[in-house]
């Protein structure tokens, strides 16, 4: 690593990683790690730089998660999940490289506009699911989904699609003994907000928990609100646990909802994962078809006329 630094400290913009990245500036940052626009020296490529904090580099979890980070990505090929470029783990710098993606995190957008149209929430919401759906066929649980981890990017036709990002917390359905140890039964990884009851509880997680945290987010899309009450964490949580979900309509009285809809939601957002949709797809799909503004998406996921 070149360039100017302070020791203990996350590089500075100007500074070269191993005489190939060069970092232009801070996108992000995290408990575990900073994310930076750089300019590969190779590749003559703009890519983004996950860098773990360096006094993270001797702590054998945090190496582990990037590392599997890292395994995971690099086999996520699909246009809406983000793959891991190239992998480095040294003494003065472990890092990820990924596609930079531009565009406006779901976050910023939902809060710019405090609630968007049912026929972009049904979009963006097939674009998730796809991707999702991919990364679950390979085994990959996400378990992290929140707005934050989604980049609305433009495509070369001046449409819009959603990018899933950030798998530091995803989980093989299979577990090795290493990964055991990072994802183990009781321990709650993720953000609360939008997390299943049972993610919650430190249960078991399958697909079906990153489905639950997918309309989590749908919901917030259309209403810009959470789709459960509380004070506190705690009290939404018990809502949530108990299932006294807020129908859309409660939230939005001005959108003309097809009740087709709620039901949608009512079944994605079931405190059973036994009651919920069994993939993303065919959640997205149900939305879809159920707003009466996304035949073709349904068609395009494959929706099942036979299926609720």
């Amino acid at each position: 690593m070149s360039g100017p630094a302070t020791p203990g400290a996350p590089p500075r913009a100007g500074s070269v990683i191993h005489d190939r990245y060069e970092l232009v500036e801070k996108i992000g940052e995290g408990g575990m790690a900073v994310v930076y626009r750089a300019n590969d020296r190779s590749s003559g490529e703009v890519v983004a730089l996950k860098i773990l904090l360096p006094e993270l580099l001797d702590d054998a979890t945090s190496m582990a998660r990037l590392r599997q980070e890292a395994e995971l990505g690099a086999r996520l090929t699909h246009p809406n999940l983000c793959r891991i470029l190239y992998f480095r783990e040294a003494p003065d710098a472990s890092y990820v490289v990924m596609p930079l993606f531009e565009g406006e995190p779901l976050f910023d957008r939902v809060l710019r506009l405090g609630q968007l149209p049912l026929d972009v929430t049904v979009s963006l919401v097939g674009d998730l699911a796809g991707g999702l759906g991919a990364a679950h066929e390979l085994g990959i649980i996400h378990r992290d989904l929140k707005p934050e981890n989604v980049m609305i990017v433009g495509n070369d036709d001046g449409t819009e699609r959603a990018v899933l990002l950030d798998f530091g917390l995803a989980a093989v359905r299979r577990l090795t003994p290493a990964t055991h140890k990072l994802t183990q039964t009781g321990m709650v990884v993720g953000t609360p907000e939008f997390m299943s009851p049972e993610q919650m509880c430190g249960r078991p997680l399958d697909r079906r928990s990153d489905i639950y945290s997918l309309a989590f987010m749908a919901y917030e899309m259309l209403t810009g609100r959470l789709p459960f009450e509380g004070n506190t964490l705690r009290e939404m949580a018990n809502a949530r646990v108990k299932g006294e979900l807020i129908p859309i309509h409660r939230r939005r009285p001005d959108l003309d909802m097809p009740n087709a809809v709620e039901r949608v939601f009512e079944r994605a957002l079931a405190v059973k994962p036994e009651d919920r949709y069994a993939t993303a797809p065919e959640f997205a799909a149900a939305l879809a078809k159920a707003s009466r503004k996304g035949g073709g998406l349904a068609a395009r996921l494959g929706w099942n006329r036979d299926r609720a």
